[in-house]
């Protein structure tokens, strides 16, 4: 099975960082998830705005598909899904249509967002408007950055965090159910 080019980038890459942060660190918050200071080294340099308590796992930033700067930070006080997707990925259409009422039915009460990478801009802002899920911010992850912090290393998966930005599940969920009942349960 031939991989396309930018994923093979983005798996060395996750592979190298692994390997230095295993060595390196040799250390397991055992949070479930990335670790605050893992996930702050691995993300954009810079810290957010704002970034004075805010939790570590919401201390990036990035650009919509829009093309709107955005700040994880502004997702701080709120339980959040962030959906890391690609747009040629067949188990990522087909979960766009849950993505998309997870927004609307927990609107106002966690933040949902999705994490386009593996594949260049243009064809991340077709998968939106062809899957109809332009109802929430899409983070266009071209270079990795995000799917690195949050230690994600295939699609279609997601990261919860409760209110204070703990990880509470990171990975693919069994099914629709097991994440209706996860995001449900963060919601409160």
């Amino acid at each position: 099975m031939r991989m396309r080019r930018p994923f093979r980038v983005l798996v060395t890459t996750l592979l190298a960082a692994t390997a230095f942060s295993t060595t390196a660190c040799g250390t397991d918050s055992g949070s479930g998830g990335a670790s605050p200071d893992r996930a702050e080294a691995a993300g954009d340099p810079t810290p957010a705005a704002g970034a004075k308590g805010v939790p570590a796992t919401l201390r990036f930033r990035g650009t919509t598909l829009d093309g709107e700067p955005f700040d994880g930070a502004t997702l701080a006080g709120k339980p959040v899904a962030l959906w890391f997707w690609a747009p040629w990925c067949g188990t990522c259409r087909g979960q766009a249509p849950q993505a998309a009422e997870l927004a609307r039915t927990y609107q106002g009460k966690v933040h949902v967002v999705g994490v386009a990478g593996l594949d260049a801009t243009g064809a991340m802002k077709s998968f939106v408007s062809s899957r109809k899920v332009g109802g929430f911010p899409h983070v266009a992850d071209e270079q990795g950055a995000v799917w690195k912090k949050f230690g994600i290393t295939q699609q279609s998966s997601f990261v919860l965090l409760d209110g204070k930005g703990k990880v509470v599940h990171s990975g693919v969920p069994a099914g629709p159910g097991e994440l209706d009942d996860l995001v449900a349960k963060l919601a409160g």
